[in-house]
């Protein structure tokens, strides 16, 4: 599957997803510095540099086909170390870009990263936001919270994955209640914490109903893992440390991705076997 990797940063999410067995079409990144680093390490593969001036058409025209929409939109307003301007704030706001494309796209499949804050942030409104905005393009979802020491880094750096699909219960259009989309059963992770809730409370992975599909099993086949797999202390070649750490502190931990990912196709897998019986 073809994805557009929005807020790519360093490339993260494609190194997970690539690990996966995903195709990287495109990038969406803004900052020069994490530009050198896609261009050197993904030669060929295009970088759009504003993700307000990418729409369905243009992707067409330019020959990109897309199955799966990545992103780890902008946290400056929803961390508890920003202003705390909320998801309509100057940086964190362009999360209206990803349900934009969401909408206009229609891929197979979304996946979007935060800060756990996202979740309770203004008494829980900026996620139930995020659900509306998702469900209003027809779309379902599931969120969980997976620190990046589950899977074998020496840091905690917790944050909220969001895994959105088409919702065939409803219509093309259709929004539906943000109470209505299910909390987890794609993500469920044993050892941390399902999503929020529609009034707002964390709830235990245990109670998510579904056998979890992150087991220890997975952890012990993708780790243990180097601080930068195959790609050189960032990028061999590339200068500017300060750019370096930045970047790093920014990236997005690619061994979750790679499992979400993973996961994915045995969905994929399974669905078309099914096909296949009936």
């Amino acid at each position: 599957m073809k994805v557009l990797d929005l807020f790519s940063g360093i490339g993260g999410f494609a190194l997970g997803l690539e690990a996966a067995g995903f195709e990287t079409a495109a990038f969406c990144e803004i900052d020069p510095y994490a530009q050198k680093v896609l261009k050197k390490n993904w030669p060929g593969v295009p970088i759009y540099e504003d993700v307000r001036r990418i729409t369905a058409d243009r992707l067409v025209s330019d020959g990109i086909g897309v199955d799966v929409i990545t992103g780890g939109f902008p946290c400056q307003d929803i961390s508890t170390a920003g202003r705390q301007a909320g998801i309509d704030g100057e940086r964190s706001g362009l999360w209206s870009e990803c349900s934009r494309l969401l909408g206009d796209i229609q891929p197979r499949y979304a996946i979007f990263e935060n800060v756990t804050n996202l979740l309770t942030g203004d008494g829980g409104d900026w996620f139930k936001r995020v659900l509306w905005d998702i469900s209003s393009v027809g779309y379902d979802a599931e969120w969980h919270c997976i620190p990046a020491s589950a899977i074998g880094a020496y840091h905690h750096r917790d944050r909220v994955w969001i895994v959105a699909y088409p919702n065939s219960n409803s219509q093309s259009g259709v929004a539906l209640d943000a109470g209505e989309i299910q909390p987890p059963s794609l993500l469920a992770y044993p050892n941390s914490e399902r999503g929020c809730s529609r009034d707002s409370k964390r709830q235990d992975a245990g109670d998510a109903g579904k056998s979890p599909i992150l087991t220890r099993d997975d952890i012990r086949r993708v780790g243990p893992w180097d601080a930068e797999p195959n790609v050189g202390r960032v990028a061999n070649g590339v200068p500017a440390r300060s750019h370096r750490l930045r970047c790093l502190g920014n990236a997005v931990v690619p061994q979750i991705p790679e499992l979400i990912g993973r996961q994915i196709m045995e969905v994929e897998r399974e669905s078309q076997a099914q096909n296949i019986r009936t």
